[in-house]
């Protein structure tokens, strides 16, 4: 009800409809299974058209050639090579959501949330005010065991926090190496808000967040 893996073969056709997901997905992840491409995720919250690569520190991007919607059982898709080229294997990973974001006030920086307080899984976006300590609402109810970070507007790594982790330690999404010492999570997250160091990576002054 909440979570699919969807294998599809590419065409390089495009207004490629793949269904079969079962459910309007808000986050998508779509990676070329037989060929060397970047990991390509897509969200509702920030739209269809706009992608970010989970192996690379690069911005956000926008195009037409990659997920042009999010559909009711599934996604559609252009001629882009990493989504659809021609003949490869191809998986998508899918989540729901709350399906279109609605403004969450719980922490010192308002958030865009889209929430799915059954499964446990948030899409949240905000502006970064580059405080330490600031806190953002996530929307679901219950104390968030992993959360993902990426600037979407600077080159930075994929900040990574996880439970077991805990406080002060991070991951980076975008490489191999081991967890690190930051800043970056200061306070351990409630069942309302996550906190957020100053850095650039989760809190850059007037950067969008995702």
């Amino acid at each position: 009800e909440h979570f699919n893996t969807v294998l599809y073969t590419g065409n390089a056709t495009d207004a490629t409809a793949i269904s079969g997901v079962g459910f309007s997905p808000d986050w998508t992840w779509i990676k070329v299974r037989n060929n060397a491409n970047n990991h390509r995720l897509f969200d509702t919250v920030r739209g269809a058209g706009k992608d970010l690569i989970s192996n690379s520190t690069s911005t956000e991007s926008t195009t037409t050639t990659r997920l042009q919607s999010f559909d009711s059982d599934g996604f559609t898709v252009g001629t882009n090579a990493e989504v659809n080229s021609n003949g490869h294997n191809i998986v998508a990973w899918n989540w729901k959501a709350g399906g279109t974001a609605v403004s969450n006030t719980d922490g010192s920086i308002t958030s865009q949330v889209s929430a799915n307080t059954e499964a446990g899984f948030s899409i949240v976006s905000y502006v970064g005010n580059a405080s330490s300590g600031a806190t953002i609402g996530h929307g679901l109810n219950s104390l968030p065991q992993l959360i993902i970070h990426k600037n979407r507007i600077d080159v930075d790594q994929w900040s990574v926090y996880t439970e077991a982790t805990g406080t002060g330690q991070k991951l980076a999404l975008d490489t191999t190496g081991a967890e690190t010492s930051t800043s970056n999570y200061p306070t351990t997250p409630t069942s309302s808000v996550f906190y957020v160091g100053a850095g650039q990576e989760v809190n850059g002054s007037g950067d969008n967040m995702i």
